[in-house]
């Protein structure tokens, strides 16, 4: 007896004649420099941030105004250099951290390109996005939290744990990449000796 094909329907359909995921000329090399185009768009645009973060050091702030609203009105309240230092940091912080992580995916398609991705590098440069991603997310959260109980009280709601679900569930699942990339990197080195 002869068991039925189990394989769903619409998968063999999944994949295209002569495009590769992997190496040369593939997928994976199109979104390398696609991810190279937004890297270097993102360091200019942290750098600026950079320069305005020094430059706002030093210009005078006298009678300027920072309105926060919603949809039931707004404050207009003084802005402070303190404010306007906070506000570029952040900025700054997050712009850059995004970079870190454009970095990362860059050496990982590097490695996809070439067509070998299970190189224990990737497993490094995973878990460091993860971190990244995690410290970002919170430094979100924490600024945002901020913002809503310091600034704009009784204009911006805080934000809740609730609001941590999606990127923590992203966290984990690059971690967990970082796991299944670290495995296989074990099992290519294994099979290297055998032979």
């Amino acid at each position: 007896m002869r068991l039925p094909n189990l394989t769903p329907v619409g998968i063999r359909k999944l994949r295209i004649p002569g495009v590769r995921a992997l190496g040369p000329g593939s997928v994976s090399s199109l979104l390398k420099i696609a991810l190279d185009v937004a890297y270097w768009l993102l360091a200019l645009i942290t750098g600026v941030l950079v320069v305005i973060f020094l430059v706002s050091m030093f210009i005078p702030l006298e009678n300027f105004n920072v309105t926060v609203a919603d949809d039931s009105g707004g404050m207009a309240l003084p802005l402070t250099r303190p404010l306007l230092l906070f506000a570029v940091g952040a900025f700054s912080a997050y712009f850059g951290g995004f970079m870190l992580i454009l970095r990362n995916l860059r050496m990982i398609f590097r490695t996809l390109t070439i067509g070998d991705p299970f190189q224990p590098g990737n497993v490094r440069r995973l878990r460091q996005i993860g971190l990244i991603l995690a410290i970002v997310t919170g430094g979100v959260w924490i600024a945002q939290g901020l913002v809503a109980t310091r600034l704009a009280k009784g204009v911006m709601e805080s934000q809740g744990l609730g609001d941590l679900l999606t990127p923590g569930f992203s966290v984990m699942i690059v971690l967990v990449l970082a796991e299944v990339f670290r495995e296989g990197a074990r099992l290519r080195r294994e099979a290297e000796l055998t032979i």
